[in-house]
């Protein structure tokens, strides 16, 4: 498991990620599904579970990045990353 901080990793496995909260699986998405892997990992920032900058570090996804998904949910909600 790779972790993103104390508390959030995620793994790798067979085209699948799955992301764990300590030992507890709590989400999933196929490896090439960009849109559910934005949602979220923005979900995680704006509940305050992990900062844009461990995301920009777990994944290697620029900061400015981040910045925009994060933007995208707070004026749009969660359907804005699906249009």
């Amino acid at each position: 498991i790779c972790l993103i901080n104390s508390i959030i990793g995620f793994q790798k496995r067979n085209g699948t990620v799955y992301y764990f909260n300590g030992s507890m699986p709590v989400f999933q998405h196929p490896e090439k599904d960009i849109k559910s892997f934005r949602l979220y990992t923005t979900q995680l920032v704006v509940n305050g579970t992990a900062k844009q900058s461990e995301i920009v570090r777990a994944f290697g996804v620029s900061k400015i990045s981040v910045k925009r998904w994060v933007k995208k949910y707070r004026e749009s909600g969660s359907q804005a990353f699906f249009c």
